[in-house]
């Protein structure tokens, strides 16, 4: 699967009529598409969204009763 990224996805593929579109665009694909897809170094090759639902199931099993 090639990289994911910003600019490649989203910003070269857009007109954005102001800033204001531009942000909520670039917010909303960093939201439902960066964030699910890209892979991270410092999360052990995992996209973030998968990262936290790894964090909060452990973090859910450690937790003291």
């Amino acid at each position: 699967m090639a990289p994911v990224t910003l600019k490649s996805e989203e910003v070269y593929r857009q007109e954005y009529r102001d800033v204001t579109e531009a942000r909520a665009s670039i917010a909303q694909f960093i939201d439902q598409v960066y964030n699910r897809k890209r892979l991270h170094s410092a999360l052990g090759h995992r996209p973030p969204v998968e990262f936290e639902q790894v964090l909060a199931a452990s973090s859910w099993l450690e937790a003291p009763a």
